[in-house]
């Protein structure tokens, strides 16, 4: 008796949901002190559950059948990597005293994105992403290769100008993705143009103000225009559908009237 209520406990999405939305909790707890022991060891006995979950609906499903839906492979890889946080109840203090807490804290943290699963309308979000990013995938390689030749091109430049920005490549793309974000793009030039000469400093605003036309008005906007247009598109295919299928049911109807006043009318 007391199995299948265990069995069924653990296969109603409602309890799982309501175990993670605790253990979420427990963790946002956690984080205000890193010393909260008794806490660390009810965080782990939600561990045990998870794990105890996962092996009863391999149980009941078998496993090929479990792991064959995409959020069941999120959840196993998800209770996977949460296992590691079970060495406190082997050696607690021992674990408890070394910064490998903090590893494992941030193992645990991840559990709580299984809290997506259980969102409204998550697939049809997620299939909404898939169909942007099939629709999209020229246009944002078009824009990284654009990223990677500006960032090369300025780290030539300005390397040795002003190497906080653009000393090595890496550190030149980050800097160009900034100014291609409009987040303080003015900044960099500024600096720049403090360090050189007049005409430099006047070439040199020139060039970042081409950039931020070219790489973040224009570019990122076109971007972000395919990838929402691609988004919203399923919506728009369904109405497309619908008000197809009501004019169809409207000309089969006037087709009907028509047969039937021209019969009116032989008689």
């Amino acid at each position: 008796m007391f199995k299948n209520k265990l069995r069924n406990f653990f296969l109603n999405d409602l309890c799982i949901l309501t175990l993670i939305i605790i253990n979420a909790i427990i963790i946002f707890i956690e984080e205000f002190d890193i010393s909260a022991t008794a806490l660390d060891y009810v965080e782990t006995v939600f561990t045990i559950l998870f794990i105890v979950e996962l092996y009863i609906k391999i149980s009941e499903y078998g496993f090929e059948k479990y792991i064959s839906d995409g959020w069941n492979k999120l959840d196993f890889i998800l209770v996977l990597i949460s296992i590691p946080s079970l060495a406190i109840l082997f050696n607690g203090e021992g674990v408890m005293e070394t910064n490998i807490l903090l590893s494992l804290r941030v193992l645990r943290v991840f559990k709580s994105f299984r809290l997506i699963k259980f969102m409204p309308e998550v697939d049809s979000f997620i299939a909404s992403i898939k169909r942007a990013l099939r629709a999209s995938y020229i246009i944002l390689g078009g824009f990284f290769i654009l990223l990677f030749i500006v960032s090369l091109i300025s780290c030539s430049i300005y390397k040795n100008v002003a190497p906080e920005y653009f000393g090595n490549p890496a550190i030149s793309i980050y800097s160009i993705f900034q100014i291609f974000s409009v987040e303080g793009w003015y900044e960099i030039p500024d600096l720049i143009a403090e360090r050189v000469g007049t005409t430099a400093a006047f070439f040199t605003r020139l060039y970042f103000s081409f950039l931020l036309l070219s790489g973040g008005i224009m570019g990122l906007s076109l971007v972000n225009s395919i990838f929402v247009d691609a988004m919203v598109s399923d919506n728009t295919d369904d109405l497309e559908t619908e008000v197809e299928k009501l004019n169809n049911k409207i000309d089969d109807l006037n087709k009907k009237i028509d047969s039937l006043l021209t019969s009116q009318k032989r008689k």
